[in-house]
């Protein structure tokens, strides 16, 4: 016997969560359908050389990567076998792997499919993906990502747009107590290039990407772990420390990295971009981040990250620019933005704070219950008159005793049930009752359809 169970970090979804997520998932694609981005589908394997190389030395770790088929030792050289470097040994033996995210396959599909796409190419994407991470609250191994991305445009009016998208969403959700942080990658590139280390960038950025997790003091030492120096770590910690709004922070930024040419190409990227969200209600929700790093390495400008202010779980959306992912797969020049909902994120947050709406897990609308044999065909036949209404409605399956009837029906968060006996099958008057309060109505099919219709 085998017991039943699924891989540490997986997860089953009830009937109720699934009810739940599909709300998070209509609730964001109606907004990316709204902003005029266009769904595709990728798949869930990609070939190893396309996911490596992406995402930096902590992204590379946690690919899951797939076993070739049939004997997979096969075509492995006999030196690797007999030094036994699992590095090596794994190049030939997984040449696919699951997909970490979903802008690198995004870059591949745009590369592999140019001919057929007008550009500026707008798409949206909702799919799983796959990182082999230490599961803990608020982080899976499996986990849906919904994307929007504009692919073949510098406009920073994109990017204003993807921010007011997030603000949009969360608004749609029922969570507008949010922080949308930004930042770019060319500001924390000048912070290096500030001091003569330009390379150690990855090193500085990796560290300070933690700094919501470990505090300052732990990025100092991460930073020296890395092979900063106690005063290389001190000169570009110094620089974190901004205060103010928006404007003042950008002039402060402005004044201790007028040396950098990255730095003041980054700032005025950063204007541009407030200047369009300062004629949105997203305004007031935007924060200038200096520390937001965001650990992927193909970013290469603005950067985005999305915060709950009541729940402490980490980004629940994040995104940013990548102006070179497509060069990878042989389409330069081809400039993108992007952003991603974590759907799973998104949902606990939900749940913590009880806001998903109760009508979302009606499994049906009404339930017809079951008088026995005489009135199953007439009950049957009301049922299917109703979802031709376009009410969702279902039958108990057998006669039995009204209360286990409905003791069903509450289990099933079903809100009304139908009873059509004999009297009511000769007036043509069906009693529905409200399981919620119990009043009860004895009205027409027709009268049934459109009250059930305004639930």
């Amino acid at each position: 016997m085998i017991k039943p169970a699924i891989p540490k970090g997986m997860r089953d979804f009830s009937p109720e969560e699934v009810f739940r997520r599909e709300y998070i998932f209509y609730s964001i694609t109606q907004i990316f359908r709204r902003y005029g981005f266009l769904p595709i589908e990728t798949p869930a394997m990609e070939n190893i050389k396309t996911l490596t190389q992406k995402y930096g030395e902590e992204g590379d770790k946690l690919l899951f990567k797939v076993l070739n088929s049939g004997d997979f030792l096969k075509n492995v050289p006999e030196q690797e076998l007999q030094e036994g470097s699992s590095a090596a040994i794994g190049r030939s033996i997984a040449e696919k792997g699951l997909r970490y995210d979903l802008t690198v396959p995004l870059a591949r599909y745009v590369a592999q499919h140019r001919n057929d796409i007008t550009f500026p190419f707008k798409r949206y994407q909702v799919q799983p993906v796959w990182r082999a991470d230490r599961p803990q609250k608020g982080r899976y191994r499996e986990f849906y990502q919904c994307d929007a991305d504009v692919i073949g445009s510098k406009s920073f009016i994109y990017d204003a747009e993807l921010i007011c998208l997030f603000n949009n969403v969360f608004k749609e959700l029922n969570l507008p107590d949010i922080d949308i942080k930004v930042n770019n990658r060319k500001i924390l590139y000048g912070i290096t290039e500030k001091f003569g280390l330009e390379n150690k960038f990855t090193d500085f950025s990796i560290s300070i990407d933690k700094l919501d997790k470990i505090g300052i003091e732990g990025v100092n030492k991460e930073m020296l772990n890395r092979g900063f120096s106690e005063e290389e770590a001190g000169n570009l910690i110094s620089v974190l420390n901004l205060k103010g709004n928006n404007k003042e922070k950008l002039e402060n930024i402005k004044l201790k990295l007028t040396s950098s040419p990255s730095a003041m190409q980054g700032i005025e990227e950063m204007e541009q971009v407030f200047n369009f969200i300062s004629l949105t209600g997203a305004n007031q929700k935007v924060e200038f981040d200096i520390s937001l790093a965001r650990g992927l390495d193909y970013y290469t400008s603005t950067i985005f990250e999305v915060v709950s202010q009541k729940v402490k779980i980490g980004s629940i959306a994040s995104g940013g620019r990548y102006d070179d992912l497509t060069a990878t797969f042989g389409l330069p020049d081809m400039p993108g933005v992007g952003i991603s909902f974590g759907a799973d994120r998104i949902y606990d947050v939900l749940m913590e704070l009880e806001r998903f709406p109760a009508t979302e897990l009606f499994t049906a609308t009404v339930l017809l219950m079951n008088l026995g044999n005489e009135e199953e065909l007439t009950t049957f036949s009301i049922m299917q008159q109703l979802r031709e209404e376009g009410i969702a409605a279902e039958m108990f399956p057998e006669a039995a005793k009204l209360g286990k009837q409905f003791k069903y029906a509450d289990k099933k968060r079903i809100p009304y049930a139908l009873i059509a006996g004999k009297e009511e099958r000769e007036t043509g008057r069906y009693s529905l009752k409200n399981l919620a309060s119990g009043e009860q109505q004895a009205l027409t099919i027709g009268e049934i359809a459109e009250k059930l219709k305004n639930i």
